[in-house]
């Protein structure tokens, strides 16, 4: 297996940035069209997932160079300001109102500040695996920025899933919830076929299964309005 994702690796990176750039173009369409918030929520997660595999694909042309570092530094920040938005997915999902809907935004814009401040504090170093180059988060790493970036990581997927659960129960629709479940799947599939090294690119997968279950969940939302 790990020979497969070896070789797939290089080719596969740029696959998947091309989906996510198609995904993202879509919900920004459709936020266009409607102006529904879900539809924006998923472009800009979206935005942030295809920045991040365009990153990583450029590594493996760009080799280790300073233009690297940089935009990889910038995916970082990316990382910890947009991922805080799977809690306004929830949150609008649920059909929280008004006064919940405050408190949700002011959390997470709270968690924006902080994910971002994370990311700009957090110190590179480059790493070499499957012929993609790329910058990752360095022993000199201050522990809360590390930290910031777990908690984010982990922290919004599980609400993801659990306010899936909900959904799929009261919409009877699991779309929200295969969202949240792929990503975690993905993972974990990582360190559970002791492929640790290639979690970053295993993981994408379910970074692409989150996008499009957003997508799909975001247009039959916004269908029912109607």
């Amino acid at each position: 297996m790990k020979e497969l994702l070896l070789a797939s690796c290089p080719v596969a990176v740029w696959v998947i940035t091309g989906i996510e750039f198609l995904l993202m173009l879509l919900a920004f369409l459709a936020y266009k069209k409607s102006k529904k918030p879900l539809y924006l929520f998923t472009a800009l997660v979206t935005l942030g997932l295809f920045y991040d595999a365009l990153i990583l694909a450029l590594g493996g042309v760009l080799g280790d160079s300073e233009l690297l570092r940089v935009l990889s530094q910038l995916r970082f920040v990316a990382h910890g300001a947009l991922i805080p938005l799977l809690f306004l997915i929830c949150a609008y999902a649920l059909d929280f109102g008004k006064f919940w809907k405050i408190v949700v935004w002011v959390f997470t814009g709270a968690l924006i500040l902080l994910g971002a401040a994370g990311g700009l504090a957090t110190v590179l170093e480059m790493k070499t695996a499957a012929g993609i180059v790329r910058y990752t988060s360095a022993e000199a790493t201050p522990a809360w920025a590390d930290t910031v970036s777990m908690a984010l990581s982990y922290g919004a997927v599980v609400p993801l899933i659990l306010a899936g659960i909900v959904v799929w129960i009261k919409q009877k629709t699991p779309l929200l919830f295969l969202a949240g479940f792929v990503m975690f799947l993905f993972s974990a599939l990582g360190p559970a076929t002791g492929n640790v090294d290639l979690i970053f690119y295993i993981s994408m997968f379910g970074e692409v299964g989150m996008a499009l279950f957003f997508l799909l969940y975001a247009r039959r939302k916004a269908k029912k309005a109607q």
